[in-house]
């Protein structure tokens, strides 16, 4: 029997992204988040409007998507109620949040230089990806106030993938059965368990859902 409920939120279960950008003053901040979709090499984001990042983001027009393993659950539980916004937002404040300047030493984690944009990377990810921001649209909207939430889309321009999660005999792939992302899902950390059988979607060759803008493009440090 089903039964009709109303949750106070839908987060059924998606990869725990942390989004690097960089401050009015140029310093680095780093935010986890996790609703984020791919479609190519494009990704949706989805921030609450009065949020610090997407600020960022759409001042500088670019980021760097950073997916954490499993193993980093601590270090990403650590940022979960800090915010780089000064005041503290009041619904954030009134949630525990507290300003945090230099939330990379709190972590652990440790900034490296991205290759084509400002926001740096972060080291400690397997999956880095450069991006540059292609739209902005309101979400949630409501015509008796202004929107709570803002959808972005942003572009992959680069991905730095840590050697460790390749498909063997392949330059341009990652095994999934090596990929072990951290998982969100109503709010808890989760892991992926093992692989449940073969997808027939996988006997397409992968090479076949690159995007037509980057097949002139690829590297040795792209998706195939």
């Amino acid at each position: 029997m089903h039964k009709n409920i109303e949750p106070s939120i839908l987060y059924f279960g998606t990869p725990v992204v942390l989004v690097t950008t960089l401050n009015e003053d140029g310093s680095p901040n780093v935010a986890p988040m996790s609703s984020a979709w791919w479609l190519g090499w494009n990704c949706m984001l989805g921030f609450g409007a009065r949020s610090k990042t997407p600020q960022n983001l759409v001042r500088q027009k670019e980021c760097v998507l950073n997916l954490p393993s499993e193993t980093m659950v601590s270090a990403v539980n650590g940022l979960a109620r800090l915010t780089a916004s000064d005041p503290v937002p009041p619904h954030k404040l009134a949630m525990g949040y507290r300003h945090e300047k230099n939330k990379f030493a709190i972590a652990g984690l440790t900034p490296v230089p991205s290759d084509l944009v400002n926001a740096p990377r972060i080291r400690e990810c397997p999956v880095q990806l450069e991006a540059v921001l292609e739209q902005s649209h309101p979400f949630g909207h409501n015509p008796h106030r202004p929107p709570t939430a803002l959808g972005l889309e942003v572009r992959v321009i680069r991905a730095h993938i840590d050697e460790s999660i390749l498909l063997e005999g392949y330059e341009n792939r990652i095994d999934p059965d090596l990929w072990r992302p951290l998982m969100m899902s109503f709010c808890h950390f989760y892991g992926l368990g093992e692989r449940l059988q073969d997808s027939t979607l996988a006997e397409i060759p992968e090479s076949a859902y690159r995007p037509a803008a980057h097949m002139g493009l690829a590297t040795a440090n792209q998706f195939q």
